[in-house]
């Protein structure tokens, strides 16, 4: 059944939080598109997708206005523009193009009072599309049923520790799986939504102390943040704040701050292909009595799929065997069950791709302990490969995290002549902090096999997508771009 797409560019706002409801009631499919997309990307993104509508908000109208633009060459029927204005303004407007702009607020007022709701016919119908963040490749469109999203955003709550009526503050970017499905875990739960239309230290702050923030959920970029808050911008936390957060896994460091500065953090693993986080680590109280650099290790892990999963294995790719609860041998994670992902749009040969052998396969490499319990190692395509050892990136830069005076840190294969690859670490260092290519480099090897350690350190700033994960496919291209280059470079 097909069903007209509605795209949103807009950042956390209260309108988009409305998209969310509006959109699916209305019988169609919401489009979130990344706010950090230029037009020429969000003009491909408007042509796979063939949205209708496109809801613009006033701070991204020129990236839109651009993209319609280098639409306008290839289609010959733009999507209609509906501005969410900061203020009030005509109902119509007429962009270059000739198309009508409609402003949000205006155009909400001429709604009918008596519409009835569209339900699904059924519940595998669409509900939304969401590309992905573009980590590893050009972005992909990810079909979410209404089964799956109402799954999801219930074991969301369950995650996230939220109870009834939470005051949920938004630093996780609502385009990005819907926000984990939390747009919707948050209504479920009779919830107060504080929106951050950016995300700054203060702002965080600020908002926990003064609506009573009892839940939050970001990017370890986000915890990397509040942690480095300057002393002036912190407050003391009037209650415990319970935090989701996924991606790479966060460093012990970095849990251990977050817990001192009273925040919960429950760690969690999936991808836009799985509605966000499909599994969690589960706590045991018997880890209670572990020294707290040991629970912050344990907490790293990726854990066990969440209640609305079927499934969650660590499989070798190629026998479909899972391997053995050793904590040594890695496989490829697997996943099956409601809470997975449709279909790519328009991408069958992808769909099949993923899929082959029954399970949903994420090209993330980890291993599986005694207990059940999956640890992530890396992405099948960051693993290094020196001298025949493979090196996970994730270990490496768990090591380079724990430097004081270290930020930021990612590790990439560098191409060698000799070894086939060696590690190369892009580090960016805290505000005021020095540290040398060397320093780093022994702070490794004093911690790690001394293959594992980095043979190449560049400071510099890390490529992110708007979710906060580093685009590692720009540092590999940056390297072989090198060729050799010296032990310490500044770029």
């Amino acid at each position: 059944m097909e069903f007209h797409r509605v795209a949103a560019l807009a950042p956390n706002i209260p309108a988009m939080y409305e998209l969310h409801f509006g959109v699916p009631m209305a019988g169609a499919v919401l489009c979130a598109l990344n706010t950090r997309h230029d037009s020429a990307m969000v003009s491909v993104l408007l042509r796979h997708s063939e949205a209708k509508i496109i809801l613009v908000d006033h701070q991204l109208l020129d990236i839109a206005k651009g993209a319609l633009e280098i639409l306008s060459k290839a289609v010959a029927r733009l999507p209609h523009l509906i501005l969410i204005s900061d203020k009030e303004s005509q109902l119509f407007r007429t962009n270059s193009l000739g198309t009508e702009i409609l402003e949000y607020e205006s155009f909400l007022a001429t709604g009918e009072p008596t519409f009835e709701v569209v339900w699904p016919k059924d519940e595998w119908d669409a509900i939304a599309l969401n590309y992905t963040s573009g980590t590893t490749s050009r972005p992909k469109g990810v079909i979410y049923s209404h089964r799956g999203a109402y799954l999801n955003s219930l074991s969301a709550a369950l995650l996230a520790e939220m109870s009834s009526m939470p005051v949920y503050l938004w630093t996780l970017p609502m385009f990005h799986c819907n926000g984990w499905c939390l747009t919707w875990a948050v209504a479920a739960q009779g919830g107060t939504n504080i929106c951050l239309r950016s995300v700054t230290e203060e702002g965080v702050f600020n908002s926990i102390v003064q609506y009573q923030v009892t839940n939050m959920a970001g990017a370890p970029t986000v915890l990397n943040m509040i942690i480095n808050a300057p002393r002036s911008v912190q407050r003391p936390l009037p209650r415990t704040v319970n935090i989701m957060t996924g991606g790479a896994p966060p460093p012990p460091y970095v849990l251990l701050k977050m817990k001192e500065l009273n925040f919960n953090v429950n760690h969690g693993y999936g991808l836009t292909e799985t509605y966000g986080p499909a599994t969690f680590c589960a706590w045991k109280p018997e880890w209670n009595s572990l020294s707290p650099d040991e629970q912050a290790k344990i907490h790293a892990r990726q854990g066990v799929n969440h209640i609305g999963l079927e499934e969650v294995g660590v499989k070798d790719p190629e026998s479909m065997k899972g391997v053995p609860s050793d904590a040594k041998t890695m496989g490829e994670v697997m996943i099956r069950g409601n809470t997975v992902m449709n279909g790519y749009l328009k991408d069958l040969k992808a769909t099949e791709d993923a899929f082959k052998g029954g399970w949903f396969r994420s090209g993330d490499l980890a291993v599986k302990h005694p207990d059940g319990y999956i640890e992530l190692k890396d992405r099948s395509k960051d693993i290094i490969i020196s001298g025949g050892e493979n090196i996970s990136t994730i270990e490496v830069e768990s090591v380079i995290f724990s430097h004081p005076a270290v930020l930021e840190a990612a590790v990439v294969g560098k191409p060698d002549n000799h070894w086939g690859e060696t590690p190369c670490a892009f580090v960016k260092l805290k505000d005021g902090c020095n540290a040398s290519a060397d320093e780093i480099i022994k702070h490794c090897r004093d911690r790690l096999p001394h293959y594992m350690a980095p043979k190449t350190v560049i400071f510099d700033d890390l490529p992110k997508t708007s979710t906060g994960k580093t685009q590692k496919f720009v540092l590999r291209q940056r390297v072989k771009a090198m060729g050799s280059i010296p032990k310490a470079s500044k770029l």
